[in-house]
């Protein structure tokens, strides 16, 4: 028999360790969980709560996680949220990223993933091209509902809010389940993450322009509930947008937020810095003011130059699986060249994830996954590459890469502006960049094949 005293105990805990809140009503599952996890480790109440309160037990916190979710979901759920992220939110987005073509897209909270795949079946149906890339990111304490979004394999019932065009268009019928089409899932990324906690990376400031986080405050203590709306505040792109669930409110006036009402719900949205609007209105209007090159991407870390110096010298004879042996893990993007070169693009698109996620401008990162993408998608690739030099407008490299593809599919026009832009951008690109996305060729060779294929282009210049 568990005493009050000890399940007081237990309920303290999980506020501190997951951040959790437990009405009075709501300690029967508690109780029942309590008796069996202890009794899993073959230990007593007392001494279980001793465990778990006296170090990190992250694998117990994830049992406990598991054991006491709330899971039930499906997809498109509160369908009037979904309708105005379709009307009203991604076409706003689609004109104010029309330099970048990026959608980045977050679901907190996102079990056993049918939220996270609705954003982003929402968001590749609503962007104006393939070569947008769309980018979502959904986040649980809950390991087996993790296991079971990475598999996107459904059955009829989490499909019962979801209208016939939209089940044909994004669903395979399988003898397991409806999967969700590759083209979805190949935009979605799962991690487990407890929100009581910190993670630099995945709450980067300004990184999404959509995040879900719905029906999750009201379980948490004020306190992580707070920290947690300053993080996704924080996390939003400028006029980023945030949906709640309908038990949530934040107030008529909430920090950095405005509140927004359309089609029968509340939503908000990021109040923008005036100064950092008026340069994206001018950057997406095609402005042409100087710009100033970021620190090197590719400087090297300091204590590693002569291993640096002697991959990168390998990796320029073609000798890809010994530079790779000297990088080790000392250098992402080299490493993550090298993986590619080998044909081992599975982990060479893992490193340049590792690296965007870090946070900052990464356009080498997104060079490398473009590189990647001219196996399977041209159209990815391309997004890749447009992201790369609208990053950094000196990178001679995307735009060479662009200009080739565009010549491959018939768009002369098209290639002949990228390669015009290669060729004057060629003339300071650094020795580094060139090595590492340069083909094996030098500044003079590619500078020799820009020429051939504006030549080839057949368009005056």
């Amino acid at each position: 028999m568990i005493s009050p005293a000890t399940l007081t105990r237990f309920r303290e805990l999980l506020q501190r360790r997951l951040g959790w809140s437990f009405a009075d009503n709501d300690l029967g599952p508690a109780t029942e969980v309590l008796a069996a996890r202890a009794k899993a480790h073959g230990l007593t109440a007392r001494e279980y709560l001793d465990r778990l309160g006296g170090r990190r037990w992250t694998a117990e916190i994830a049992e406990l996680a598991q054991a006491l979710s709330i899971t039930e979901t499906y997809f498109f759920r509160h369908q009037e949220q979904f309708r105005v992220l379709r009307e009203e939110v991604l076409p706003e987005l689609v004109v104010a990223r029309g330099g970048q073509r990026v959608l980045r897209l977050f679901s907190v909270g996102c079990s056993s993933g049918e939220e996270a795949y609705s954003l982003a079946i929402s968001a590749v149906a609503g962007r104006p091209s393939p070569d947008w890339i769309v980018s979502v990111t959904g986040v649980d304490a809950n390991r087996e509902m993790l296991a079971r979004a990475r598999s996107a394999v459904y059955s009829e019932w989490s499909l019962r809010d979801t209208p016939a065009e939209v089940r044909e268009r994004w669903f395979q019928d399988t003898p397991e389940g409806f999967r969700v089409v590759p083209e979805v899932t190949s935009t979605v990324r799962f991690a487990e993450h407890n929100v009581a906690t910190d993670d630099p990376q995945l709450w980067h400031p300004g990184r999404y322009d959509v995040i879900f986080c719905r029906n999750l405050l009201m379980y948490l203590t004020g306190e992580v509930a707070a920290a947690l709306v300053r993080k996704t505040t924080r996390a939003l792109t400028e006029g980023g947008y945030l949906f709640l669930g309908h038990t949530d409110s934040l107030g008529s006036r909430p920090d950095g937020l405005t509140v927004c009402h359309a089609g029968g719900t509340v939503y908000y949205r990021r109040r923008a810095d005036p100064a950092v609007a008026a340069s994206a209105a001018t950057a997406a209007a095609g402005s042409t003011a100087p710009v100033t090159r970021a620190a090197d991407p590719v400087a090297r870390p300091a204590p590693i130059p002569d291993d640096w110096r002697r991959a990168f010298g390998l990796l320029r004879e073609d000798r890809f699986a010994e530079a790779l042996e000297v990088v080790g893990d000392h250098d992402m993007l080299l490493r993550g060249v090298l993986l590619a070169q080998l044909g081992r693009v599975t982990e060479a698109r893992a490193t340049a994830h590792r690296l965007i996620d870090a946070g900052g401008p990464q356009p080498d990162a997104h060079q490398l996954l473009g590189v990647c993408h001219e196996l399977d998608c041209a159209d990815q690739a391309v997004g890749q590459y447009r992201l790369a030099a609208y990053l950094d407008p000196l990178f001679a490299m995307p735009r060479l890469r662009m200009g080739l593809l565009a010549r491959r599919r018939g768009d002369m026009r098209g290639a002949a502006d990228h390669l015009e832009a290669a060729l004057r951008l060629l003339i300071r690109e650094s020795e580094e960049r060139i090595g590492l996305f340069g083909g094996g060729f030098g500044r003079l060779a590619l500078t020799t094949l820009c020429r051939t294929e504006l030549d080839a282009c057949g368009v005056r210049r």
